[in-house]
């Protein structure tokens, strides 16, 4: 039985309000910070490189370019798969708006596969229902740090002679059968955004198989020139560049960089911070009619980017939005990821998308919340989420 509003409010909420996806922020980044505006050098320079070289490091790979955000990274990763006007990339309609927005600006055309309602990923057999002779790409997204199928959607680019360009936004520390999540395609892209795990503020990088790519992807960035401004004005003497393609401003700068690489540093221990929340949640959550996450799959390293939770009215007398508003009362601060693509207005209008041709997706984002998961989270903060939680569902 629905519950009326005045039955959902706290006995006592937190005195400040839970900041959802607050960064872990400390010394080190921020006296990298200082000493790079020290030095003079606030723009892409030698922090923005050693951000690459280490990054590259950390994944195994050998071509990394930063730039300003994962947006950027898929919008250039699309330009180098020489994507052209009616070229169509199959992804998923349970992702953030800049998945769609990427390929669109590429000039490609989205065409969506519905998901796996168990992992929440692109379901490779809906894939492959929705290849046609204009399919160019597959462009899959780890959904909460949890890897697509790989192994089935790599056999389907290969027998369709296609590319794979990963959003892996969520996705740093993800693993499939030993191999790290954005290895596996011709590109992998990568977030750095103040919710993410590894983070610069504003910041993204893009991976690449091929050095050539790389090279492209890392002109086109930078306005399409040929050198950018460190290697121009760095004390070598000045060098000339030369336009050869119309680029873009999707460079990072050294302020960004200087925060990455102490963030970087610590990205697998606040790995296992987040793995502890995770499980504390499992057990907390275990007893109420509510659904939780599915079990990491063998062989297979979770990234724990979101905790989502699956609120069902039919079973717990409250809806999704009421939850959401519920639990800012308890001044705690909450997500949704996401709703499905085709609910929003402007690919409704465009691409005559309706929610309902993609039904896992659908409901699944009409019932999502996600709980705050952070390496910043004491304890205590921790304690306050499953308390607010089990006192609005009890």
């Amino acid at each position: 039985m629905k519950r009326d509003s005045q039955d959902i409010r706290p006995v006592r909420p937190r005195d400040d309000f839970l900041v959802f996806g607050a960064p872990a922020i400390e010394d080190d980044e921020i006296q990298e910070v200082v000493a790079t505006m020290k030095s003079g050098w606030l723009g892409t320079g030698p922090k923005a490189a050693q951000f690459e070289r280490d990054f590259a490091s950390y994944k195994g790979v050998q071509h990394a370019v930063a730039g300003n955000s994962c947006t950027a990274a898929l919008h250039l990763s699309m330009i180098a798969a020489d994507l052209e006007s009616g070229d169509e990339v199959i992804t998923t309609p349970l992702t953030f708006c800049s998945t769609i927005n990427a390929i669109v600006h590429a000039g490609a055309k989205p065409v969506l596969a519905d998901i796996d309602p168990l992992t929440m990923n692109i379901d490779p057999k809906q894939v492959e229902k929705h290849i046609t002779p204009k399919t160019r790409a597959i462009l899959p997204v780890h959904f909460a740090g949890r890897p697509c199928h790989m192994g089935a959607l790599c056999s389907i680019a290969k027998s369709h002679s296609l590319k794979i360009i990963e959003d892996c936004a969520h996705a740093i520390e993800t693993e499939y059968k030993g191999r790290g999540a954005g290895t596996f395609g011709d590109f992998g892209c990568f977030s750095f955004y103040v919710t993410k795990k590894v983070v610069t503020g504003e910041g993204g990088l893009a991976t690449a198989k091929n050095e050539e790519d790389a090279t492209r992807i890392k002109m086109l960035a930078l306005h399409g020139m040929s050198k950018d401004a460190w290697k121009r004005f760095k004390d070598q003497g000045y060098k000339h560049y030369y336009v050869v393609q119309c680029g873009f401003k999707y460079n990072m700068m050294d302020l960004q960089a200087a925060i990455g690489i102490h963030q970087l540093k610590r990205v697998e221990t606040n790995w296992q911070r987040r793995r502890e929340i995770w499980q504390l949640y499992n057990n907390a959550f275990s007893d109420l009619p509510v659904g939780l996450p599915a079990p990491v799959e063998p062989d297979t390293r979770h990234a724990y980017h979101l905790y989502t939770i699956l609120i069902d009215e039919e079973k717990t007398g409250i809806c999704r939005d009421e939850f959401l508003n519920a639990m800012t009362a308890h001044n705690i601060g909450v997500g949704v990821h996401y709703l499905s693509i085709p609910e929003h207005t402007y690919y409704k209008e465009t691409f005559g998308w309706k929610p309902e041709d993609y039904p896992h997706a659908m409901r699944i984002g009409r019932l999502t919340v996600s709980l705050p998961l952070s390496p910043k989270l004491t304890d205590g903060d921790v304690w306050d989420v499953v308390k607010a939680v089990k006192e609005i569902l009890k």
